[in-house]
């Protein structure tokens, strides 16, 4: 009876992997700019950017920012569509670091979507070593002041975006529906195999 209980349970552990695989991951959210060790300029509008799944059910976020060396958030941007995949930032006597970084945040739930790479601010004298990459054209510039405020609110707020709450696609519902079936057939399979044969 040993060795029946030992091939059920590899059986039952096959069948959760083999379900994980059918599981298709459509999630994923990535920070391209500013990348690691980018250095934004005070008086400038500097470049944010980003790339997210399509499946996902984010529809818009909140944009904080953060150091490494210090307590203290500064809040950016509230309700940020996510599509819009980029947004300016024009820093005004922001002070210096190379330990900031930024925070793709729901802040209502406090679910994080994404932090950045750490990056560097400069003095407003100093210039970047490296010609950073342009302002975008044709999305919005949200001016941020000094540090970070404990009483100060969000410094842009975008206007009110769907829940993300998604529907099914037919697509998305038979692929489900296929990794349900493949799962328990799987595991039927499995049960036949350890009882019968």
């Amino acid at each position: 009876m040993r060795p029946l209980s030992n091939l059920f349970s590899t059986w039952s552990t096959a069948c959760m992997v083999m379900g994980l695989f059918a599981a298709q991951v459509s999630g994923y959210f990535i920070i391209d700019e500013p990348q690691k060790g980018r250095e934004w300029s005070n008086n400038a509008a500097n470049l944010v950017s980003w790339k997210k799944g399509l499946l996902d059910g984010i529809n818009g976020f909140d944009v904080e920012m953060a150091r490494m060396s210090q307590d203290g958030l500064t809040l950016i941007a509230r309700n940020v569509p996510a599509k819009q995949g980029k947004l300016n930032l024009m820093l005004q006597d922001v002070p210096p670091g190379d330990d900031y970084f930024l925070i793709f945040i729901n802040s209502t739930h406090g679910v994080m979507h994404a932090t950045s790479n750490r990056f560097t601010i400069l003095s407003p004298s100093a210039s970047p070593s490296a010609t950073p990459p342009s302002p975008a054209g044709g999305v919005p510039t949200v001016t941020i002041h000094g540090g970070p405020h404990p009483t100060a609110p969000f410094a842009t707020t975008f206007a009110a975006i769907a829940n993300g709450a998604a529907s099914l696609t037919n697509m998305q519902a038979s692929h489900m529906m296929n990794a349900i079936i493949g799962t328990l057939m799987g595991c039927a399979l499995g049960v036949v195999w350890t009882i019968g044969w």
